[in-house]
């Protein structure tokens, strides 16, 4: 095992995670304050990253332009999570009133499952287990109201207790409840197209998770 390759390794993957967190304060945050300490924590990342690369400093802006400056889809996933009994756990959005599987975007640090487990326990309260992929979508196809391009995971999940659960974070959610699929609520867009495979993945009629084939329309 080679020691500093490791630690280099792992520099890099902790300078990506003083990236990420300090990205969505700038993002979010106005205070004036918080913006100097968010931009502070973004120069430390960057001096993590040249130093993990045993650069020289004049190579520090170059390796930061391609590094933390490099821009991707946005990842993002939900939970399909179907009890015993066929019934699957919705949660009413508080941005447009419609209901959808609970989920949100993935954090650095986190596998993709473990993302969508967590926005879940958050949304809904409920703890989850992943049990498969379901599918990847990607949002210009499927139609979900994003401003960014993103792709969605979805994960067929199960509840790990009996309990009901809770929001906790309760200004995302203005209800939540468990629907068989004939008797569904108006999805929003996006999910009114996995929640179907996802009862299909359920069953087992799918032999491999499902993904947006290629579409050169979109990319004229």
């Amino acid at each position: 095992m080679d020691l500093a390759l490791d630690l280099a390794q792992q520099l890099c993957l902790w300078a990506d995670e003083l990236r990420a967190v300090a990205s969505n304060g700038l993002q979010f945050n106005t205070n004036p304050y918080d913006r100097a300490n968010y931009e502070r924590i973004l120069s430390l990342a960057a001096e993590m990253f040249a130093r993990a690369a045993d650069l020289p400093a004049e190579e520090l802006v170059p390796v930061l332009a391609e590094t933390l400056g490099q821009s991707t889809p946005l990842a993002v996933g939900d939970a399909i999570v179907i009890n015993a009994v066929g019934e699957i756990l919705l949660i009413q959005r508080a941005d447009s009133g419609l209901w959808a599987a609970p989920g949100g975007a993935f954090e650095v640090g986190e596998t993709a499952a473990e993302g969508a487990c967590r926005e879940c326990y958050e949304e809904t309260g409920v703890r989850v287990e992943p049990l498969g992929l379901i599918g990847v979508y990607d949002s210009r196809i499927v139609g979900t109201r994003v401003a960014r391009h993103c792709y969605h995971f979805s994960f067929l999940c199960q509840p790990a207790d009996e309990g009901q659960g809770t929001p906790v974070h309760p200004q995302e959610t203005l209800d939540m409840g468990w629907f068989p699929e004939g008797a569904l609520p108006p999805l929003d867009r996006g999910h009114d197209f996995w929640v179907p495979v996802g009862f299909r993945f359920w069953r087992g009629e799918m032999e491999q998770a499902y993904f947006d084939p290629t579409t050169p329309q979109l990319l004229k």
